[in-house]
């Protein structure tokens, strides 16, 4: 890019470009796992818990699993990493019943619904440090 565009328009270009890419990236991993409950060390779940209980699977067409990049089968991807992302979703009924056989919770939301339950998570997190800011002002 150094040798097409001035120095300046290059910087530009590659901190916009970054700054686009990350924000494209944590809209993609956001909604498969934030507001999801976070194991300690004291909870021991075997493979399977551990892979549908910490992720949720987001609902959709085929342009939400181009947008997702196949990740909006969050559950399937966990459970098989190596598994081609076209086929996730030709899995899913297959593991959707097999934790309902087990009584497992398997979570599947829209792509509205998932963004909302990340961000409410969020904000839960982080109110310890806004009550904190907000006495210290007051202070």
């Amino acid at each position: 890019m150094f040798l097409v565009l001035p120095p300046g328009m290059t910087i530009a270009f590659l901190a916009v470009h970054q700054c686009l890419f990350g924000l494209y990236l944590g809209c993609l991993f956001a909604p498969n796992h934030k507001g999801m409950p976070i194991l300690t060390g004291d909870d021991r779940p075997d493979f399977l818990r551990r892979q549908v209980l910490t992720a949720r699977n987001v609902r959709g067409s085929w342009f939400t699993d181009l947008a997702l990049g196949g990740l909006n089968q969050q559950i399937e991807h966990h459970l098989f990493p190596s598994m081609p992302s076209p086929h996730l979703r030709r899995a899913q009924p297959i593991v959707r019943r097999y934790c309902q056989d087990l009584g497992v919770d398997y979570l599947e939301t829209g792509l509205i619904t998932s963004y909302r339950q990340a961000l409410a998570s969020l904000h839960r997190a982080g109110a310890p440090l806004r009550r904190a800011r907000i006495s210290s002002a007051r202070a």
